[in-house]
């Protein structure tokens, strides 16, 4: 995919300037899977995470799905199905996604011209009433949350919130996170709900984060649906920005990669040997690499350990058993390389 030789002028024939701060809003790009269950933390579709807080009893299937918003032009959405209910909402849950911090300096955070953001995304229940959005500065602890309404069960309804200008905030320069984008799907009251919610920037307290959330795990009749997610300047939101399948995917994965490498070649008694695997993209930082070992594919007797040479650019591929006495050896593996913030 060699993104970087198409002009920049081609994609703004197309209507496309990157206004869209989201990565994957549209729930296109799933390259971890199309379906997940898990007791603890895990990223769901691409640059999306699915966060525990804590221990908590409540669980999801969290799917890709094909419902959405008719004659919106979205493909796929991201479906949350309750499959254990924690009735009283005493744990928190919550999706989110993290914006790199150089991607952010548009913003001008912490000076008087700083700007106001503006999110949309369209969402779907069977349950009704008050959901929260909240905003979280990684550098400077500094955040905002907002209420929006479900009002119509079964529905898929847009929203859109103004987020104002932070101008005591400060957002670093670098690779590292610059800002957490946060939909709460369950909200522990007495921890992140004892105080009005905060609908300003200010500094982080967590009483004020996510005051009055709705339950979404209380049945496991309940599911909740989201896609089309939106974060740009301004103070109006605009339609959303569709970006082509293979630069959706060349943003994602700067972040995580699936990759597959291996060697075959012609030697007799060789010892332990491997294969360098450079990735379709150079990653935001040194990657950690993990084996998916159902993919191995390896001559009899030969198994493979993966690691990295420059983690940023090139995994590796070590065949860590010596070959048997013939010809035609080879020796194969899938892997990921992770550097999400």
């Amino acid at each position: 995919m060699a993104i970087s030789k198409i002009p920049t002028r081609a994609f703004t024939q197309q209507g496309i300037n990157f206004r869209n701060l989201i990565i994957n809003g549209d729930m296109s790009i799933a390259q971890r899977g199309t379906s997940f269950s898990s007791t603890g933390d895990v990223y769901v579709l691409d640059r999306f995470k699915l966060d525990y807080v804590g221990s908590p009893s409540v669980r999801y299937t969290v799917s890709q799905d094909t419902d959405t918003p008719t004659g919106q032009s979205f493909a796929k959405s991201m479906k949350f199905d309750v499959t254990t209910a924690e009735v009283s909402q005493s744990e928190t849950t919550r999706l989110w996604t993290r914006i790199e911090s150089q991607n952010l300096q548009m913003l001008k955070y912490g000076t008087s011209n700083a700007e106001t953001l503006s999110l949309s995304f369209w969402v779907k229940s069977n349950l009704t009433g008050t959901f929260i959005f909240w905003l979280y500065q990684e550098d400077s602890t500094r955040s905002i949350s907002k209420s929006y309404t479900i009002s119509s069960a079964n529905t898929w309804e847009k929203k859109t919130i103004t987020i104002d200008a932070d101008t005591s905030g400060q957002i670093n320069n670098d690779n590292g996170a610059g800002l957490r984008v946060v939909w709460f799907l369950t909200a522990d009251q007495s921890t992140y709900g004892s105080s009005s919610l905060q609908t300003s920037w200010g500094s982080y307290n967590a009483t004020a984060v996510a005051t009055g959330q709705t339950n979404v795990g209380s049945s496991t009749s309940n599911e909740f649906y989201i896609t089309g997610i939106q974060l740009e300047v301004g103070t109006s939101a605009s339609d959303f920005e569709f970006l082509p399948y293979d630069v959706n995917l060349q943003r994602c994965l700067r972040y995580f990669e699936i990759c597959e490498g291996g060697k075959e070649f012609y030697l007799a008694g060789a010892s332990n040997d491997k294969d360098y695997v450079q990735y379709s993209v150079k990653k935001r930082t040194s990657a950690s690499v993990t084996k998916i070992s159902s993919a191995e594919n390896c001559a009899s007797g030969v198994s493979v350990d993966v690691g990295s040479r420059d983690a940023s650019i090139t995994g590796r591929v070590v065949a860590t058993n010596a070959f048997a006495t013939g010809d035609n050896k080879y020796f194969e593996a899938k892997f990921s390389a992770d550097a999400e913030l």
